[in-house]
């Protein structure tokens, strides 16, 4: 574990990756509001500095991470400082200090965005979303390019609808100061690098995450090891040779109607009993483990979710 500041995770060379079957992004206004009250009782001085919770994270090369819990804060926060940047970019068009505020472009993005390849002109993310969120966010939120309106997944929305957000907080909070509006700008996003603190749990594998998962959870911390549950199938389906184009929607589909039937916060005690009800004992801490242990490959992700269901309707219809 490490308690970093915001500056020291991102503005590292670092890469952050959401898995690919994490859940979408979904924050909304609630959650926005709470971090831009925080964020701005720090950087007016009400506050020193800001705790923004737990990080897990899960690396083979500590240069790339997965991100097991967190991504919502981390995602908000690149959204946060996308949305400074196209406050700057709207004084470069205007002919405010142009020069000054487009060196301010660059290393603002080049620390917290991602380095720009000199061959295409693409920005190499520092944060990498999931599969449903990831196109969205580098062709239109990163290059601060005009988002579509109509035609977009409720994640989708959410990520557009929180640029928005803040591009509005920034530039409220911008008509209230005094001085410069580009150092201003530069400024607000030092103090939010050096001001918000996470605590970073470095895990090696799916089975220290969970018990990561499962000691934080014993702490009252809200985490969720229904999904992680689904990223260990999702990836086990991922990497079995024997995968078929359709596999992974099919696999999505289901265990969003098996999770949609049972609740998620019911989901992990479910597994528990579906175990116990084979003849195999297995404690709680230990579930996980024995999951991983039973399902290797493609065929055995779809026999475990074959009778995650048979057992599924058996209890709906016990309860009707």
């Amino acid at each position: 574990t490490a308690t970093n500041t915001y500056r020291k995770l991102i503005g590292n060379g670092l890469v952050y990756r959401i898995p690919a079957f994490q859940r979408d992004y979904s924050w909304g206004e609630e959650e926005w509001e709470d971090l831009w009250a925080d964020l701005t009782a720090t950087i007016s001085g009400e506050e020193p500095a800001h705790y923004m919770g737990y990080l897990v994270l899960q690396s083979d090369d500590e240069k790339t991470f997965d991100v097991i819990d967190g991504q919502q804060r981390l995602t908000t926060l690149a959204i946060l400082a996308l949305a400074v940047l196209r406050h700057l970019q709207r004084l470069v068009d205007d002919g405010d200090s142009p020069e000054q505020n487009r060196q301010r472009i660059d290393e603002l993005r080049r620390t917290y965005v991602g380095s720009i390849d000199p061959v295409t002109l693409a920005t190499k993310s520092k944060l990498i979303l999931n599969r449903n969120n990831d196109d969205f966010f580098q062709r239109y939120l990163v290059p601060l390019l005009p988002a579509p309106l109509r035609g977009l997944s409720i994640s989708k929305r959410a990520l557009r609808k929180a640029f928005e957000y803040f591009e509005r907080k920034v530039g409220d909070w911008l008509s209230n100061q005094v001085g410069d509006s580009g150092s201003l700008l530069a400024q607000f996003v030092s103090d939010m690098s050096d001001k918000l603190f996470f605590t970073v749990i470095n895990v090696t594998d799916e089975l220290n995450a969970y018990r990561v998962f499962e000691t934080l959870n014993a702490r009252g911390v809200k985490l969720s090891s229904t999904d992680l549950l689904k990223n260990y199938l999702f990836s086990v389906l991922n990497r079995d040779r024997q995968q078929r184009d359709d596999d992974l929607p099919l696999l999505e589909k289901h265990w969003e109607d098996l999770v949609g039937r049972l609740g998620s916060e019911h989901f992990p005690e479910f597994l528990r009993v579906h175990w116990l009800s084979l003849g195999r004992f297995v404690r709680h801490a230990d579930l996980f483990k024995a999951v991983r242990k039973d399902v290797t490959t493609r065929a055995d992700v779809f026999d475990l979710l074959k009778r995650f269901f048979v057992h599924a309707s058996s209890l709906r219809f016990a309860t009707t």
